[in-house]
């Protein structure tokens, strides 16, 4: 069965939102009930009937007759029966790995069609073992990491290909993501998904060194390229990365999900990107005198930050100082916030280009919602422009352009240029 038609079979609703009573499943559901077409059908779900009404109730008349959903976590039969009502669900609900198993098995298994937030790689490779080839006979597309994890990184990277493509400029070779700036909170479910994730490493060590891995979400590892070492924790000097990049760079705390998202996108495509394709992700600690002791500093705290998780003496202090799961910031610091990110690469030929994406709002809540929003949107209504796959996806493999053109729509640059 083809991805087009894996669910044009008559669905009662075209999206529902799972999780529309946590913080990000809000503002989801509120993006939703601003921008979905008007005759969307759109339903809230999570585990508390009460809960979700009163979600309803807030978002005003539009979305006054949208049904609620029940449905636990963990209740297989009830995931069923949601997954079998709808085209596509839009989860929020994490970490995944811990509430999120059942639903993308009742996804696969029905069909429909699949996004969420997850920076998650044990958990995706999970998803990916165990349900990639049922979504594939379903037409179901599973699609992680639909946020500011990993949409920048997995769409900057693939508008990137598209315009050295158009160029006839060879392949990708050497290529980096640099966050040029960034204004927003941590998340709390982000913290919490970091923090599970360090759990499970500690439970089976062979995990760990799955998530180590760089090619650890590609189809098949034995096929990927040898192109060395590519380490999560590298400092850069901007020179090093093309003409005109300045200071020192330091690693991106969301580069090592993110890394394995880009490279499993090239692998999803047969290595469409080039078999030379080599990725890193950093961000900028400005260009002063100062700035080579800062990142070494800064990198030094990842480090520290990430192995505190692991121990019970720092992880009660990092657990009273981090944001809890469901906390976020006010309205008033969501619109402040803002994210600029340039990915620079050089192909085989010697050409140099950069992507730029770039997006008002905080990128873990108010971009994120735009960005899970429109890929929920692209599923349900754009399905005849989608590109003929199924299975456990990426944002580029399994909605690609779709999703550029919807994100330029609301308000999302994504350029690129020839240096």
């Amino acid at each position: 069965m083809s991805a087009t038609e894996s669910n044009g079979t008559a669905r009662e609703l075209d999206i529902v939102v799972y999780g529309a009573t946590g913080f990000v499943g809000k503002l989801l559901a509120e993006y939703l009930a601003e921008n979905a077409p008007t005759n969307a059908r759109i339903a809230l779900g999570g585990r508390s009937r009460e809960k979700l009404e009163a979600v309803r109730t807030g978002l005003g008349a539009g979305a006054a007759s949208w049904p609620i959903v029940v449905a636990d976590a963990d209740d297989a039969a009830a995931l069923d029966a949601l997954a079998a009502r709808t085209r596509v669900v839009a989860t929020t609900v994490g970490p995944y790995a811990k509430y999120g198993r059942e639903l993308v098995r009742a996804c696969a298994e029905a069909g429909t069609d699949y996004v969420d937030l997850s920076g998650e790689v044990l958990f995706a490779r999970d998803t990916i073992d165990r349900h990639h080839d049922t979504a594939k006979s379903t037409g179901a597309r599973i699609v992680h990491s639909c946020g500011f994890d990993s949409i920048p990184s997995d769409l900057g990277v693939h508008v990137l290909h598209e315009a050295v493509a158009a160029d006839d400029a060879g392949e990708l070779t050497d290529t980096t993501l640099v966050v040029t700036s960034l204004s927003g909170g941590v998340s709390g479910g982000t913290i919490d998904s970091l923090r599970n994730q360090v759990d499970q490493s500690k439970k089976a060590p062979e995990l760990r060194k799955i998530a180590a891995t760089p090619y650890s979400l590609s189809p098949d590892r034995s096929h990927e390229p040898d192109l060395g070492r590519q380490s999560d924790m590298s400092i850069v000097k901007g020179e090093d990365i093309a003409p005109g990049v300045y200071g020192w760079k330091i690693p991106f705390v969301m580069g090592p999900a993110n890394t394995r998202v880009v490279r499993r996108t090239n692998a999803l495509r047969d290595w469409a990107y080039g078999r030379k394709f080599k990725y890193r992700e950093v961000m900028s600690v400005g260009s002063s005198v100062f700035s080579p002791a800062i990142a070494v500093v800064a990198t030094a705290g990842i480090g520290l930050g990430v192995a505190g998780f692991a121990f019970p003496s720092t992880r009660a202090l990092l657990d009273r100082l981090l944001p809890k799961p469901g906390e976020g910031p006010d309205e008033a610091t969501r619109d402040k916030g803002h994210f600029t990110i340039d990915v620079f690469t050089t192909t085989t030929t010697g050409a140099r280009y950069a992507a730029r994406v770039k997006a008002k709002g905080d990128p873990g809540y108010k971009a994120t919602a735009v960005m899970l929003g429109e890929s929920a949107l692209g599923l349900a209504f754009d399905r005849d422009a989608l590109p003929d796959v199924a299975g456990v996806l990426t944002p580029a493999t399994g909605i690609g352009d779709v999703l550029v053109n919807r994100l330029r729509a609301a308000g999302v640059e994504l350029s690129t240029r020839k240096l």
